[in-house]
């Protein structure tokens, strides 16, 4: 096999069809089936279904480590020539909604003052989501919400930051200061689904303190929560991260004195080499949660030996 039938099965793969795939690679259709059909052959498989344009079994096998080669390749490229000059190259980076608000604004500022010659690209989506997209080699690194278990993934934590709870005006909590978690047993909240790091972390702490907590709808993904809350639809049980300066609405925000703080941190893939881009992005990470403008409520952990 060479690289030529990986980058082929990988556009049909992207793409979904072998006539997208080979606009994408600037060739012909038939050069597309040649190379993938030569993978094939070696491998002694069907890798795609030419019926459906999807992938098969096999297929989905291959183009994940596909992914991990194309990679290592592109992380090859940019090491050698980060040695004979600055650091230069792309870096794909997952970003959770709440931290993506306040920190990438920074990054986008940071990274071009200190590695001018290293193209960014930035995913904002949820914990759930970055996980499957870092294990298939679409993303380099990703900033996610801890615990994360996956044996193939190492982590490392960012910060941690309290829990706040965001209620409409009018609210009979809207008053207090704080309250206690065992306060909010009786009340509807909107909630992530169970199954989500966050919610899953706020049932456990409900289960310690004796009560269940009740949704009033479930939402996967914080910031849309957050946004939900700011807007009167409910009361909401939100990372400190979540809650911007000057936020329009009418909510109050309120301390719950009982809940452990949230973890964030920051996971790559067990396997592989992070590239010079990945390393000096995440240096720059460090950097602006160490020594930069962090919202209120939020927690630098000291960086790993």
């Amino acid at each position: 096999m060479d690289l030529r039938q990986l980058n082929a099965l990988l556009a049909v793969a992207d793409r979904g069809s072998f006539s997208a795939a080979a606009r994408a690679l600037h060739t012909v259709q038939s050069n597309v089936s040649t190379h993938v059909a030569r993978l094939e052959k070696e491998l002694g498989a069907t890798l795609i279904d030419r019926a459906t344009g999807t992938l098969t079994a096999e297929g989905e096998v291959v183009v994940a480590r596909a992914r991990r080669v194309q990679g290592e390749l592109e992380a090859l490229t940019a090491d050698v020539a980060s040695l004979h000059s600055e650091v230069a190259g792309s870096v794909r980076v997952g970003v959770i909604g709440t931290t993506a608000r306040w920190l990438v604004p920074q990054l986008m500022q940071a990274m071009p003052e200190r590695h001018p010659r290293v193209h960014v690209v930035i995913v904002d989506a949820t914990t759930t989501s970055l996980v499957p997209q870092l294990e298939a080699g679409r993303l380099d690194v990703a900033i996610v919400n801890l615990p994360v278990t996956d044996p193939d993934l190492v982590v490392e934590a960012l910060f941690e930051e309290d829990h706040v709870l965001v209620v409409p005006d009018g609210d009979p909590l809207a008053g207090h200061e704080s309250v206690a978690l065992r306060d909010l047993a009786d009340r509807p909240l909107l909630l992530e689904p169970q199954g989500t790091g966050f919610r899953d972390h706020l049932d456990l702490q409900a289960a310690a303190a004796g009560i269940e907590l009740r949704p009033q709808a479930e939402v996967d993904g914080v910031r849309l929560l957050a946004s939900l809350a700011f807007q009167g639809f409910g009361a909401a049980i939100l990372p400190a991260s979540a809650i911007a300066h000057g936020q329009p609405g009418l909510w109050h925000r309120v301390s719950v004195k009982d809940l452990d703080r949230r973890a964030v941190g920051v996971a790559r893939r067990r396997k592989g080499l992070l590239s010079a881009p990945a390393r000096a992005l995440l240096e720059v990470v460090s950097a602006i949660i160490a020594e930069g403008d962090v919202e209120p409520g939020i927690y630098p952990c000291p960086p790993a030996a």
